[in-house]
């Protein structure tokens, strides 16, 4: 190879050396450390507590919760007076929101308890001893009960049998005591005396073809009376 022909000599750029190191004289620059915050007063806002709602609000909250109870079922006047203690307003306050919706007709414990046992009587087949008691269970004094049970024809017996009816047909399979027991038992449940459920239960389960298996003499003696030869 010719001295023209040689490689030129590769010279590294900025002076350095190729392939050497860092210069030992250089210093490393300390990382940046955040600026401590200063907290700006004017950020901070004043936080206090809720305050206590006052009578009126207590009293429109709960004038509030009865309307919307209103709006989904008639009530009694004594379960007015427990959704009202229920949202925080005492005896003084109840008794001016219950005259208050008295007087605007939002409760009216008379027209209820006519409802009630119109539904009771037509839709459940309930005697007068079970309105009676669902009338009670609502609070609705008990001259009102009875005020609106003598709206009622007298014909429990008629409602006793309509309903015991509707139920015997499901029976015909058992034996007679034991539908005649269970029937029965449901007629008084729904409140019909006892010999009005029991006079509606036979009628019924005689029409659907359950009696009370007769016993017949027997083939020895078929009149039932024993003769005795005579000496």
């Amino acid at each position: 190879m010719s001295s023209n022909d040689r490689i030129a000599p590769v010279i590294p750029l900025f002076g350095g050396t190729r392939g050497a190191g860092p210069s030992t004289g250089s210093v490393e620059a300390a990382p940046l450390q955040p600026e401590p915050r200063v907290d700006d007063p004017s950020d901070q806002h004043d936080v206090s507590a809720p305050s206590e709602p006052d009578a009126d609000e207590i009293r429109q909250r709960a004038e509030a919760a009865l309307v919307r109870r209103l709006r989904a079922k008639q009530l009694s006047v004594s379960e007015a007076r427990s959704v009202l203690r229920d949202n925080g307003l005492d005896r003084n306050a109840v008794e001016d929101v219950v005259d208050e919706f008295l007087r605007r007709s939002y409760l009216d414990d008379h027209t209820l308890a006519s409802l009630l046992v119109i539904s009771g009587s037509e839709r459940k087949g309930q005697g007068r001893i079970a309105l009676a008691r669902s009338l009670a269970q609502r609070g609705i004094a008990r001259d009102i009960i009875d005020d609106a049970l003598a709206e009622l024809p007298d014909d429990d017996a008629e409602r006793a049998l309509d309903f015991a009816r509707s139920k015997a047909s499901g029976m015909s399979r058992l034996d007679y005591d034991t539908a005649l027991r269970r029937l029965h038992g449901q007629l008084a449940r729904r409140g019909y005396g006892g010999s009005v459920a029991m006079d509606a239960a036979r009628t019924a389960l005689g029409e659907v073809g359950v009696r009370r298996a007769s016993s017949r003499p027997s083939a020895a003696h078929p009149s039932g009376v024993r003769f005795v030869d005579s000496e």
